[in-house]
């Protein structure tokens, strides 16, 4: 082909403008980076990857609050074999942690105040307050009995423990109603401090509270150090001592410095990769630089774009982001093998007779890309979006910028003559018995292989915590007895009182529940206000056996006591929200939901303590059979499920983007478009066979990374096949270095201790290779057969 004709002044012209309008995009975009950086746009919440209910916004609205009320809080226990040892370890660890500075600070208990405000809330209402054991008592238990517990406790010094006068609270009941709210965890207060028994040791439990961000970008991780300060105090003080620690922010942390970690690796690893392959092959540094420009305007577009549309940026999506370092440079590698093996072409003519096929390998990588975020994964479309962006970002850089930067052509190096040449030599698919023979074999090893492959959607292999952190969390929850926010009811009701009268036909279900021994308690937040029905009728039982008792201890002592008239209207769910007393069971509360089937609704929360084992869970699961309203939610296993109808839908949106792609390619090649294609089809099938044998189950991160290779793979086919006719050792060369770049890139991926970046790398780093590898195979035959 000759070169030496300059292109057309309009087409110039035309260039010239585009590159100056990307020029102001840039400038724009160069504006909101300054402000990015400044201030902390990137989000960490690692449950973002997973999709919400939109069914049941009240679900979503129960799984957030839940997690609001402990996202901040971590909870250390000193265990001694006597109380005094426990105080004294419990103090040394106070004052090594106090003295490390870390964003830690006390967590304010409930004091005497809030005690106090709480019986002044309470006490007009104390006559319709019982516990279900107490409404049985006095429905069941005989007048006399009654009468002689009434006169017993009236006799006592000091009147017992009471919280009102006698004639308010004949029966003692309402101390009583305080002690079953307070059997919400184990812990109780002694000498100033939270405390428990358990396993012949004392306990003592240290509550704090994060004081700023849970996650920072620098790696660091200043509030596991403090706890290891802490901790080695608590033993120098008192060998033997045990220490326990466990809390959201300590996953936080740990999976933040975790994701720094490998951004770094991933990024400079890559960048390291993509440097020595680029000096290998045209040794100069002035390709690599033109390269770093596009990828930098790539990720800054990326960046600002994902930030304006989701208002932050997952630090998670960064990780990911920087495996682009090594797929995203294919243009500008296409575009300089190409001019290395023309030197004498003008680059803006190059670029233009190139252009139809860099446009087409865009459009495949975009179809991945895209196909990424089909799911309604807040996380993964924002991943999706930052890719579709970066990738577009580097083509528009490499295709407006490239022509006019460009003044020098890249000389040809041994490396690169060696690859150039080695194209010639590698073999092409023949239509002869071996091969078929070959290909029969390959599929049949691969149709056992996907014949092999496990599935497994379960939500807790994405767990990227180590085990330690997670045992120390299920050791406390055992010992405090503290409900599970992973399973737990909602009650859903056209009112407040509604919801409350709902949630109370659920307990009498659940009583009978923790009467077999399957369940340890639960927290409702009929517990604190019931509803009006239910007061009026306590009311109206404890105003009877109440008079019936004073009556009968009047008969006794010959008095004329008289008992204490409640006039109070009902408790009604505003005036506690309102009151200190709702610091208890605040969080238990929805509110008003808007719903597009029903309009608008109340729900609540009531929470699970102690399931005894996952049957036991199944079985109070289908307390809410009949019940309306209410809905038994498993966090692990809706999610599960959920994962695995996405991974379903994905599985059939990946062989339509097949399909899809053939079809694009059809479109220019006509009938040797499978040669572009099939490649990619069969380090599909191969991915998936090796995944097998390597013993990895299939889950949905795993067909995303599929229909990922679809958008990658097809880009090395349409190299080669755009550059059949003129210099396809340059083709080749670019396709080399590419998929040796993203080879690299994904490799690293595969090394994340993230499980979902984890499987997503490991995929990607079987298919990368083996369409890496299989492409050339199927390369025209000089005499252009289809």
């Amino acid at each position: 082909m000759s070169w030496n004709h300059a292109p057309r002044p309009v087409r110039r012209l035309r260039w010239q403008v585009a590159a100056w309008l990307w020029l102001a995009c840039c400038l724009v975009v160069a504006v909101h980076q300054w402000t990015f950086w400044r201030a902390s746009h990137f989000g960490t919440d690692v449950m973002a990857l997973l999709p919400h209910d939109e069914q049941s916004p009240e679900v979503g609205r129960a799984t957030r609050q839940l997690a609001d009320q402990v996202t901040r809080q971590v909870v250390v226990m000193v265990g001694a074999p006597d109380w005094a040892a426990a105080r004294k370890a419990a103090g040394a660890w106070q004052r090594a942690v106090d003295a490390a500075c870390a964003p830690l600070k006390v967590s304010a208990l409930a004091g005497a105040d809030t005690l106090r405000d709480s019986l002044a809330f309470y006490a007009p209402y104390r006559d319709r307050l019982l516990t279900p054991a107490q409404r049985a008592q006095l429905e069941k238990a005989a007048p006399g009995a009654l009468v002689q517990g009434a006169l017993a406790a009236l006799a006592q010094p000091g009147g017992g423990l009471r919280l009102a006068d006698w004639n308010a609270d004949p029966l003692g009941l309402w101390p009583q109603w305080w002690l079953a709210r307070a059997s919400d965890t184990r812990a109780r207060p002694r000498d100033g401090e939270l405390a428990l028994s358990d396993g012949g040791l004392e306990w003592t439990v240290l509550l704090r509270e994060t004081t700023g961000p849970a996650f920072t970008l620098g790696g660091d991780s200043p509030i596991s150090d403090a706890l290891a300060a802490g901790r080695a105090a608590a033993e120098s003080a008192v060998p033997g001592v045990k220490v326990i620690a466990g809390g959201v922010p300590l996953h936080a942390e740990y999976a933040a410095s975790r994701a720094h970690l490998e951004t770094n690796t991933i990024g400079w690893g890559s960048l390291a990769g993509v440097l020595v392959l680029a000096w290998l092959a045209f040794r100069s540094l002035w390709p690599r630089l033109l390269m770093a420009v596009s990828l930098l305007v790539g990720v800054a577009m990326a960046l600002s774009v994902t930030s304006w549309v989701f208002g932050e940026v997952n630090l998670l999506t960064t990780v990911f982001g920087a495996s682009l370092v090594g797929c995203a440079e294919d243009y500008g590698l296409y575009y300089f093998a190409s001019r290395q093996g023309a030197p004498d072409a003008p680059p803006l003519r190059m670029m233009s007779t190139l252009l139809p096929g860099l446009a087409l390998a865009l459009l495949t990588s975009v179809l991945g890309y895209v196909a990424l975020g089909l799911p309604p994964f807040p996380g993964r479309r924002q991943m999706a979006l930052f890719s579709v962006v970066g990738i577009a970002g580097t083509f528009v850089t490499t295709v407006v910028w490239f022509p006019w930067i460009d003044r020098g052509s890249p000389g040809r190096t041994r490396f690169s003559d060696w690859i150039r040449a080695s194209f010639a030599r590698y073999p092409r698919f023949a239509a002869t018995r071996r091969t078929w023979i070959v290909h029969a074999a390959l599929a049949l090893a691969c149709g056992a292989g996907i014949a092999s492959l496990r599935i497994n959607d379960d939500l807790r292999q994405l767990s990227g915590s180590p085990a330690v952190l997670m045992d120390a969390q299920r050791e406390i929850g055992r010992l405090l007895g503290v409900a599970s926010p992973s399973q737990f009811f909602v009650v859903r009701g056209t009112s407040a009182d509604d919801v409350l009268r709902r949630e109370e036909a659920l307990k009498t279900r659940l009583d009978a529940r923790v009467g077999d021994g399957e369940l340890a308690g639960y927290r409702a937040l009929s517990d604190w206000v019931p509803s009006r029905s239910r007061q009026a009728a306590d009311a109206a039982l404890t105003q009877r056996v109440e008079d019936d008792v004073i009556a009968g201890v009047n008969r006794v002592l010959g008095e004329t006591q008289q008992r204490t008239r409640f006039d109070a209207p009902a408790l009604t769910l505003d005036a506690w929200l309102a009151s200190p007393a709702a610091n208890a069971g605040r969080a238990l509360w929805i509110g008003a939901v808007p719903r597009a089937a029903d309009g608008t609704s109340f729900a609540s929360v009531v929470m699970l303590r102690g399931v005894r084992d996952p049957a036991a869970a199944s079985a109070i699961a289908r307390s809410a059979d009949g019940l309306p309203g209410v809905r038994w939610v498993d966090q692990v296993q809706s999610v599960s499920a959920l994962l695995g109808r996405f991974r379903h839908l994905m599985s059939l949106l990946l062989v339509a983007g097949h399909a899809a792609v053939l079809l694009a390619l059809a479109w220019r090649y006509g009938r040797r478009a499978w040669r572009a294609w099939l490649p990619t089809a069969l380090a599909t099938a191969g991915t998936l066979a090796l995944l097998a044998a390597c013993g990895q189950p299939l889950q949905l991160f795993n067909v995303l990374a599929l229909a990922l290779l679809l958008g990658i793979g097809v880009d090395y086919g349409i190299f080669l096949l755009e550059r059949e006719n003129a210099d396809a050792g340059a083709a080749w060369l670019s396709v080399v270095l590419g998929a040796a770049s993203t080879w690299l890139s994904f490799g690293l991926l595969a090394l994340s201790s993230t499980p979902a970046l984890h499987a997503f790398g490991l995929t990607l780093l079987f298919g990368i290779l083996i369409v890496w590898l299989v492409t050339p195979l199927y390369r025209p035959s000089l005499q252009k057969a289809p």
